[in-house]
């Protein structure tokens, strides 16, 4: 088959592309870097340089493809984020359809369902709902859970006042996933051709945030590692004391908010979806001790 990924070779992009050309495919990764082209070819694929706001690329870039990835980049660096995500998913789409592209995974989130409540995860509603009117197509939204990787931001947090929290209670569950179980997900899906539209969960573990500082903790040899749940008041002035941009600050604020009254978890949850990724917290606790 010949596939293109988007998403160049970040934590999801690289194992991904090793998966497919090790299975025999043609494999075109679609990078805005330059500097990735020799990477891209090292893993023998084919790099294809451009922005994934320009429709004409894009279009060539998916010129002959039998099956696509798309991951839309968050675009957190500047103002009027959703709105910059939905432009550049919209992007995607339009030249998914002008190229006739057959068969689409859209790596999308948890949460996807509600259009509002939901922080940076509304780009993504807005772009399920763009990529569910183009036509003749194979297409699953291959929903993540919240990365571990994040877990990576609270390291500061940890080494300086020894706790670990969000604005997120100590007893919420959270369908946790590792890039490397979306990589297999992806590459299982993209050589699949279902009818119509259709959603799949990808989750490594489903945990407790009790669970992940005592995790975390056990890992780094702090087992009293706990989990403080912040008012939303201070996570805010955390996260702006840590650097961030207000509107980028708002919007994890709002997500944290979801995740604390379980709407975002709430569509997972209803159904009999499947736990199937492969590495659970305390393989990731592992990593993380090792970046610790």
């Amino acid at each position: 088959m010949k596939i293109t990924i988007s998403g160049s070779l970040g934590n999801i992009g690289k194992p991904l592309t090793t998966k497919l050309v090790a299975s025999g495919h043609d494999v075109t990764v679609i990078s805005s870097n330059n500097d990735r082209a020799q990477a891209i070819e090292a893993l023998g694929a084919k790099a294809a340089i451009g922005s994934v706001n320009d429709v004409a690329f894009l279009k060539n870039a998916f010129a002959q493809a039998d099956a696509v990835f798309a991951m839309t980049p968050p675009n957190l660096g500047g103002s009027d984020i959703i709105a910059n995500t939905t432009v550049a998913g919209k992007a995607l789409a339009e030249a998914i359809a002008a190229a006739g592209v057959k068969r689409v995974v859209m790596l999308s989130s948890i949460g996807a369902d509600l259009p509002t409540g939901n922080g940076p995860i509304a780009g993504l509603y807005n772009i399920e709902k763009i990529y569910e009117t183009i036509q003749n197509v194979s297409l699953t939204f291959l929903r993540a859970g919240f990365f571990y990787t994040n877990l990576y931001n609270d390291i500061p947090l940890i080494k300086g006042a020894g706790i670990i929290g969000a604005n997120y209670q100590a007893t919420a569950t959270i369908p946790f996933v590792h890039p490397e179980d979306i990589a297999v997900a992806a590459a299982e899906e993209l050589q699949k051709s279902p009818s119509g539209k259709n959603i799949r969960y990808i989750i490594s573990d489903v945990r407790t945030t009790t669970d992940v500082a005592k995790a975390l903790g056990e890992a780094i040899d702090k087992p009293q590692l706990p989990w403080v749940e912040f008012t939303d008041e201070q996570s805010l002035d955390g996260m702006k004391q840590a650097g961030l941009p207000e509107e980028i600050a708002g919007l994890y604020l709002e997500m944290g908010s979801g995740l604390r009254s379980g709407k975002i978890q709430e569509h997972f949850f209803s159904d009999t979806f499947p736990v199937d990724g492969k590495i659970k917290l305390e393989d990731f606790a592992k990593e993380f001790a090792a970046k610790f």
